[in-house]
């Protein structure tokens, strides 16, 4: 029953991961305006809880056997539940790879160009008929989710050798406790692989500074551009782990050019930083710009 709730699991794992790749590449509306591209965050996230949740029930059911010893495990077939198991999940990985990628495949363009800076621009963008990034979130926490279970059912299948040798073939009872505390084990590593994805997934939507970038090294390539005096309100966030949004006020001397200033630091932010998408307000410098509250860079966190 648990292998078997599993493997459904990763069925509905793999198309969610399908659908919101594909939502994902919709276009943006005047009600969507960033399009449809945390949709695929919201794939990963829906894909780690769904793991967690059999996990919780498997461990919940496990807790209940080890103090309540008065059941029965039929040896022989826990044996062949978890091989069949175990081979499905080994086949699901390069099956599951080979329907991403052809999608990801059908879904990919030409890129979007204008005039002669356009190849500078087009890798960073997403949408229709465009690239998709092949580290889609939804995408990475399907596998992580299969791979999860993969260890839960190497767990079972070690567990059912032991009872079937060891407690089938010469009857001892004491090892099918051995069902249980694999379920304890392996459960906590397939948790474990599901933290980085979480962690990530909760950081884009939290919409925190994207873990690829820093705050200080973005400030430092604004202030550089030549007529810039000061920066302020820059925020840095991520629709999903890939496209990475910025904005930020520019405060330039009275001299400099303000299309120049725009251009060149639109410019680092896109190829150095490989911001998908920026938004820049420049405007004159002022003395007072330095007490003022909201002219103050956040703090560390």
């Amino acid at each position: 029953m648990t292998d078997a709730a599993h493997l459904l699991a990763d069925v509905g794992s793999m198309m969610g991961s399908l659908f919101s790749l594909w939502l994902s590449t919709r276009p943006a509306t005047r009600t969507m305006t960033f399009g449809w591209h945390r949709s695929e965050t919201l794939g990963a996230l829906a894909s780690v809880v769904s793991l967690w949740m059999v996990t919780g029930i498997l461990l919940y059911l496990a807790f209940i056997r080890l103090l309540h010893s008065d059941y029965h495990i039929e040896g022989g077939a826990m044996l062949l539940t978890a091989s069949i198991a175990v081979c499905a999940n080994l086949l699901y990985v390069p099956v599951g790879a080979g329907t991403i990628m052809a999608f990801v495949l059908h879904q990919a363009g030409p890129p979007h160009s204008h005039g002669s800076r356009g190849a500078e621009y087009a890798p960073l963008e997403e949408g229709p008929g465009e690239p998709i990034p092949l580290g889609n979130t939804s995408v990475r926490a399907a596998f992580v989710h299969v791979l999860g279970d993969l260890l839960q059912s190497l767990g079972v299948l070690a567990a059912s050798v032991l009872i079937y040798f060891k407690g089938t073939l010469s009857p001892q009872p004491q090892y099918k406790a051995a069902d249980p505390i694999s379920t304890f084990l392996f459960s906590i590593c397939a948790l474990g692989s599901t933290a980085p994805t979480l962690r990530d997934v909760l950081r884009v939507l939290m919409e925190g500074t994207p873990r690829s970038l820093g705050f200080e090294p973005v400030r430092d390539a604004l202030l550089s551009v030549p007529g810039v005096r000061a920066t302020h309100e820059l925020h840095l966030w991520s629709l999903t782990l890939t496209y990475h949004v910025a904005s930020a006020h520019l405060a330039i001397d009275s001299t400099a050019d303000p299309e120049a200033v725009l251009a060149d630091a639109t410019s680092q932010l896109h190829s150095r930083f490989g911001f998908s998408s920026c938004t820049l307000q420049v405007e004159q410098y002022q003395p007072e710009m330095a007490q003022c509250l909201r002219c103050r860079e956040p703090p560390q966190a």
